[in-house]
């Protein structure tokens, strides 16, 4: 009888610390303005990014406290996410690009309101991550993104190479292609979730509680 009532408090307190209804409904008008901003300017095609999925996923993981999505997500998220922040200060302090990947961002041919909407990668990882203090990190969120990041490098290929989505034709640092699709698309998957996603993974489970279990 104790032992069910220490259950039901925590699973009452992790009910009881899940997203507030301000930030679902934020994470829903984002989603209004984001979704036309970006479709117009760069085309439905752009939404095959592993990082525009993960804006998708995670309001939907915001909207319904969903511990699994916001988990899979914060996979995807977090470093790629920060390597892009850091690459986006190197250019604005030092006038060169230390990685790579934001160059857009000073390119006049777009909009400026539509290359601000881009700021969701300064935002993203720090929200990931406080939402998983609240509702839980799921082991089986490596499962999905896995699942999800080798379904959409394989559509990813269907889009013209000169865009290269997830790099999907040559790789972020040779900017080659490593073979046949098949094997150009096996290397970028195995590194993809070697050396991020497994790692952040590893750091989730560590830092951040499991979620609570139901009654």
């Amino acid at each position: 009888m104790a032992r069910t009532s220490a259950v039901e408090m925590s699973t009452n307190a992790a009910r009881t610390r899940g997203i507030p209804a301000w930030l679902r409904w934020a994470a829903l008008f984002w989603l209004a303005v984001w979704i036309p901003g970006y479709w117009r300017t760069w085309g439905a095609a752009n939404f095959l990014h592993l990082c525009d999925v993960a804006v998708f996923l995670t309001c939907a993981g915001l909207w319904s406290s969903n511990s699994l999505l916001l988990s899979s997500q914060a996979l995807s998220s977090i470093v790629v996410d920060t390597a892009w922040l850091l690459d986006a200060a190197w250019r604005l302090l030092f006038a060169k690009h230390l990685i790579g990947g934001t160059e857009y961002l000073w390119d006049a041919r777009f909009p400026l309101w539509a290359r601000l909407l881009s700021l969701f990668h300064v935002i993203l990882p720090a929200l990931l991550v406080w939402s998983l203090t609240r509702v839980g990190y799921k082991r089986h969120g490596l499962r999905l993104q896995s699942a999800i990041a080798a379904v959409l490098l394989v559509a990813s290929r269907f889009v013209p190479a000169a865009r290269n989505i997830n790099f999907a034709w040559t790789d972020p640092i040779l900017h080659r292609s490593l073979g046949p699709a098949a094997f150009h698309l096996a290397v970028i998957y195995v590194v993809l979730i070697g050396a991020i996603y497994w790692p952040t993974h590893l750091a989730l489970v560590r830092w951040i509680h499991a979620p609570a279990k139901p009654v």
